[in-house]
C-alpha cells in the first residue's frame, strides 16, 4: 500500500498549547501546513512567515506554506529566506508569474506547488504542470475552517493521478479542507498522497493532542479499512 501522509494545518491548532502540540506532532505528523492569508485574496489574516520561524525553533519536520494572497511575488522571497520546504501558490493569481516564481523557488533548492480552488479546472495549470512538485486540491472554499466538503473536487485528484501515471510527472497530490471521519472514505477512494488535517479532523477532537491524534488515526482506519503505521 502507498504510504498516506498527514499534514496538520497549524492555523487550527491551540496556540495556547503551541509547544506542547508541536512537540507531540514532531513524532507523529509527516509535515506541517502553514496558511498565510493577506486579508485580500481571502478576507482573513492568519499566520505569517514569522510563524514558520517559531516552528523551526522546535521542529525539523518539513513545512509547506499555502499562500492565500493576491501578490505571491511579495511573499515568495521571504519564504525562501526562511527555507520553507514547499511554497504553494494559488493558480488563480499566477497569470504572468508562474514560470518566474517556480524558477525562483527551484533555484533556491526548494519545492514549488500550486493550489486549485474548487471551481478552478486542472487544465488551468497545464502550461507548467511538469514543473510542479505539489498540487493541492481545495475541497472547500479557501480562507475559513469548518466549511462544507465539496465532493466533486475529488474528481480532480483522480484525474491528476491518472495524468501523473500517463506522463511520468513527479508532483505529489494533496487535499485541503474538511478532512475528517465523515469524509475519509470518499477522500481515500480518490487517492491523494497527503491529507491536510485541521480542526474537524484533528485539533477539535480533544483538548489533549495525543488523544486527538489517536482518535484521528482510529477514524481513518475505521472508515477506510487501512492500517496506519
Amino acid at each position: 500500500m502507498e504510504k498516506v501522509e498527514f499534514s496538520p494545518s497549524l492555523m487550527t491548532m491551540d496556540l495556547d498549547k503551541f509547544k506542547e502540540q508541536i512537540t507531540f506532532l514532531n513524532d507523529h505528523a509527516d509535515s506541517y501546513h502553514i496558511d498565510i492569508m493577506d486579508g485580500h485574496y481571502v478576507p482573513n489574516i492568519t499566520l505569517s512567515p514569522w510563524f514558520i520561524e517559531e516552528v523551526r525553533k522546535i521542529s525539523d519536520l518539513p513545512m509547506s506554506a499555502h499562500l492565500m494572497v493576491t501578490d505571491p511575488s511579495f511573499w515568495v522571497q521571504q519564504l525562501i529566506d526562511l527555507k520553507c520546504d514547499v511554497i504553494c501558490m494559488h493558480a488563480e493569481v499566477l497569470d504572468g508569474l508562474a514560470f518566474r516564481l517556480i524558477d525562483q523557488i527551484h533555484a533556491a533548492g526548494l519545492q514549488a506547488g500550486v493550489v486549485l480552488n474548487p471551481e478552478t479546472p486542472i487544465d488551468t495549470i497545464f502550461p507548467y504542470i511538469d514543473q510542479l512538485d505539489k498540487i493541492t486540491i481545495m475541497t472547500v472554499d479557501p480562507g475559513f475552517a469548518g466549511q462544507r466538503f465539496i465532493e466533486g473536487t475529488l474528481d480532480k485528484i483522480v484525474a491528476l493521478r491518472q495524468l501523473r501515471a500517463e506522463k511520468g510527472y513527479q508532483y505529489v497530490i494533496e487535499m485541503d479542507g474538511s478532512s475528517n471521519r465523515k469524509s475519509f472514505k470518499r477522500i481515500d477512494a480518490a487517492g491523494p498522497d497527503i491529507y491536510i488535517i485541521g480542526r474537524s479532523g484533528l485539533f477539535g477532537l480533544s483538548e489533549d493532542i495525543a488523544t486527538s491524534w489517536s482518535i484521528m488515526k482510529k477514524d481513518y482506519e475505521e472508515m477506510t479499512g487501512k492500517v496506519l503505521a
